[in-house]
């Protein structure tokens, strides 16, 4: 396993990189996805969190893509940091929003994915990270509940509010749409999305050598803000994966979503999607509490398991990035690296203990 960290779009600079080298990270995780824009709830420092039923920000240009010029040159500066660019996370809802909603610009929009794709294989970005969500990320609550009273995020309780027209994604993408609300629709509605979706996609990625890696849905509810969810029990993932066989149909594992859900063993999930070759990274992050009710904890004092969560990826040799994709913030001027540090120094120390174990085998 290869130890990673996961930077936003505004992370992307020379301290950031050395930071991610001197905690011991070989590999980046890159949210290309500016979450923070205009957004008037989400500090810079800490994750994406907006309100209870708040959107985080708008979203990108839909007239611009990501170029192939643009992934190389920050190829380039990670490579000079002595990092190696593993992924992708997450699409920007200004490209592929009707894909989503199965709207009118739908076809130009896979044609834009399609082409994003193919300059992650020219630049060699063996990962995209993607949550096919309507809602996306919403729900997130925050405070001091962590050890110590560290500022982490939870859930109390679901989010039921409709989401404005011109939003998906938690995100923004047309400021002037028209009054009222995004239609409901049906769970086999979603899941039609996604398969055609996957279907137009896939051959564009086995080509281009790039695995498509779908995060489960967070928070894990059959509904969120009144729109279905597609991976909200662990079981779920297989859905997904028999949906498309392919090599490039992946998971991106995480593992706190999957300690909220509310059904099924954790270790069992997670041996099961090892030994089937099928995770493409993986998210650490511990949590006490299942949905709507959880809180967000350290990585070393929540309901999971690090250490046995580790031991079953190394028993059925997965060799993928490991990344903390959340932590509480810390008490001191630079709380989200004195965050990511406690963690990455956690999971290495583990990752080191389990080689040596391995190697006395």
């Amino acid at each position: 396993m290869k130890l990673g960290l996961g930077l936003y779009r505004h992370m992307l600079t020379p301290d950031y990189f050395a930071f991610a080298r001197q905690a011991g990270c070989t590999h980046v995780v890159v949210h290309l996805v500016d979450y923070f824009n205009e957004g008037d709830s989400n500090p810079r420092g800490n994750q994406p969190t907006g309100g209870k039923n708040r959107l985080w920000g708008i979203a990108g240009d839909p007239e611009k893509q990501w170029t192939l010029e643009s992934l190389k040159t920050i190829r380039g500066q990670i490579e000079a940091a002595g990092l190696r660019w593993e992924a992708i996370e997450n699409l920007d809802p200004a490209h592929w929003h009707d894909i989503l909603l199965d709207g009118p610009k739908r076809p130009q929009q896979i044609e834009n994915v399609k082409t994003l794709i193919r300059h992650m294989g020219e630049t060699g970005i063996p990962v995209l990270g993607y949550n096919f969500s309507i809602a996306g990320v919403s729900g997130r609550v925050k405070g001091p509940w962590g050890r110590g009273g560290a500022v982490t995020v939870g859930m109390d309780g679901p989010a039921e509010d409709p989401i404005p027209n011109g939003s998906v994604w938690n995100m923004i993408y047309d400021p002037r749409a028209e009054p009222g609300f995004v239609p409901t629709i049906t769970s086999d509605e979603l899941w039609d999305r996604l398969s055609r979706f996957l279907d137009d996609v896939l051959p564009e990625a086995e080509k281009a050598g790039v695995r498509l890696a779908a995060h489960p849905d967070d928070p894990p509810l059959p509904v969120v803000r009144q729109q279905p969810r597609l991976v909200y029990q662990p079981f779920m993932y297989q859905w997904l994966l028999d949906l498309a066989p392919s090599q490039s149909n992946a998971l991106e594992l995480c593992v706190g979503t999957l300690a909220e859900m509310t059904e099924g063993d954790i270790y069992d999930a997670i041996d099961r999607y090892s030994k089937q070759q099928k995770i493409a990274y993986l998210h650490l992050r511990n949590v006490t509490g299942k949905v709507p009710n959880y809180r967000e904890t350290f990585i070393d004092e929540g309901d999971v398991d690090m250490t046995r969560v580790l031991s079953i990826l190394q028993r059925n040799g997965f060799e993928g990035v490991v990344i903390p994709d959340h932590t509480p913030q810390m008490t001191c001027s630079a709380a989200w690296h004195a965050g990511m540090a406690h963690t990455l120094g956690y999971v290495a120390g583990v990752l080191a203990t389990l080689k040596t174990i391995g190697q006395k085998r």
